[in-house]
């Protein structure tokens, strides 16, 4: 019988690589206040190769899969969350100049694997603000792989 799971207790983490094309296992870094986090899946273009003789319906081979560019992930904004992401943007900036990657981490409580992906983040801009109401911030972050299942950090 299926368990299912809630978005209760997710978290999004960043670590840098230790060694340079070595995904972190330990030392991430919890990202306070994500609201949501937008879907990580891609299906491949569809690449028509209908010919003439055909006579009912069109054909297609799978393309190349599209991570989606710039993605964006709601946070509420506080102090905390600046500070951290100042802190991320900074220890990707070192990474990036080191020839390291920033690996990200999507922890589903229930799962026994996290989802991880590598990503380029955008430095954090200030939100829309309007009256009575919650302040977020849509932060980017850019895959620059495909995402993979692999064991929990520690």
């Amino acid at each position: 019988m299926a368990i299912y799971l809630s978005t209760i207790g997710v978290h999004l983490k960043y670590a840098v690589e230790a060694v340079a094309g070595t995904r972190p296992t330990t030392g991430y870094i919890d990202l306070v206040g994500v609201k949501s986090i937008p879907a990580l899946t891609s299906a491949p273009d569809n690449l028509e190769t209908t010919t003439l003789n055909e006579t009912e319906y069109k054909t297609y081979i799978p393309g190349l899969k599209d991570l989606g560019g710039a993605l964006s992930f709601t946070f509420n904004l506080s102090q905390d969350l600046k500070d951290l992401w100042d802190g991320l943007m900074t220890a990707y900036q070192a990474g990036a100049a080191a020839g390291k990657e920033t690996w990200f981490e999507v922890v589903v409580p229930g799962l026994t694997e996290s989802l991880f992906f590598k990503g380029e983040p955008s430095a954090m801009g200030l939100p829309e603000m309007a009256v009575n109401s919650v302040a977020e911030v849509e932060n980017s972050i850019t895959p620059t792989a495909a995402p993979i299942w692999a064991a929990k950090s520690e």
